[in-house]
């Protein structure tokens, strides 16, 4: 008797803890909620996060605030927001990152695929390998490849930081060329850009997102993008695999993440309005002006792609050799 009595007790809580919920994800979002961006403006998260979130704030009826805490690679923000209360408030957007600080960072206070619950893919941004043409008068990935394997550790490639997709995109392209390349780690894409312009480094995979306009004034020269396809936003640039290297694809992904223990029934809302956000023809366009392609998945597909992509880097990270400083 004792027995079904505290089954029958621990059902009703159930019940009355599922109702409570499902109760909140009703009422939801009835005050402002907090988007955090791990890196500084200007690059292509934060314009993904502020498109995105002017347009839910306006469908959901409240304001999403982003918020930039850069820094450690995207671990400071992250952090952040895994410790922050599971109940939809406070959101984050990451990048390819979340899959490699794993394997980069050994003394990571959080677990990307445990302290989360995934909402959406987001987007896909590629890298564009660039030069500068009053620097360098190469046009071609093969033609880069034959310059580094002739002079090997010569020639540099700048990136936004260790374990950066930028990073990444030079270290894969590295590996499989088999070409000696040495790697420029920069605080932020802006800095490294200013010394790619300067002729200080001779090589960056920068994110179309701030390479286009430079492309576009003649100031640098694409060469190839890193994605299987070509973009939508550099047509006439070949990817690295058709120029010269087969095989070759990096897909600089961003996706929304909550905290783990977040309502289903939120995530869900969150995700529908994600979608339905990069479905409007204004969001698209402001997308498709910084080379973003939207995607959209299910949180399921984003926590698969999450645990694919970390045991893919954890792969390179290892063969690489690649340490944080």
């Amino acid at each position: 008797m004792r027995i079904t009595q505290v089954l029958a007790r621990a059902m009703l809580a159930a019940g009355f803890l599922l109702g409570a919920a499902g109760a909140h994800a009703a009422g939801y979002p009835d005050r402002p909620v907090k988007w955090v961006v791990p890196f500084p403006p200007g690059g292509a998260m934060d314009a993904i996060a502020r498109t995105l979130a002017e347009s839910m704030g306006r469908k959901l009826g409240t304001s999403f605030i982003v918020e930039n805490r850069p820094g450690a690679g995207g671990n400071i923000g992250a952090s952040t927001v895994a410790r922050s209360a599971p109940d939809g408030y406070t959101i984050m957007i990451a990048a390819n990152g979340m899959a490699v600080n794993p394997a980069l960072y050994r003394d990571m206070n959080y677990d990307p695929q445990k302290d989360f619950a995934p909402i959406s893919l987001l987007a896909i941004v590629p890298n564009v390998l660039v030069t500068n043409p009053q620097r360098n008068d190469v046009r071609s990935v093969a033609e880069v490849i034959a310059q580094a394997k002739a002079k090997p550790g010569r020639y540099t490639y700048a990136s936004a930081g260790v374990g950066t997709s930028i990073h990444l995109a030079g270290e894969l392209f590295a590996s499989m060329a088999h070409v000696d390349m040495l790697h420029v780690p920069y605080k932020g894409s802006g800095p490294a850009m200013a010394d790619l312009l300067g002729g200080q480094v001779d090589y960056m995979f920068d994110s179309i997102t701030s390479a286009k306009p430079h492309i576009m004034a003649g100031k640098l020269r694409a060469l190839a993008v890193t994605t299987s396809k070509r973009s939508a936003a550099l047509p006439d640039v070949p990817t690295v695999a058709e120029a010269g290297l087969p095989g070759y694809e990096l897909l600089p992904w961003f996706g929304a993440f909550a905290p783990a223990g977040t309502p289903p029934e939120i995530v869900q809302k969150l995700n529908a309005s994600m979608r339905e956000a990069m479905a409007d023809p204004k969001v698209k366009d402001t997308l498709d002006s910084i080379g973003a392609e939207p995607v959209g998945s299910s949180p399921e597909e984003l926590r698969a792609h999450l645990a694919k992509e970390t045991a893919q880097w954890a792969v390179l990270v290892k063969e690489r050799g690649i340490k944080i400083q």
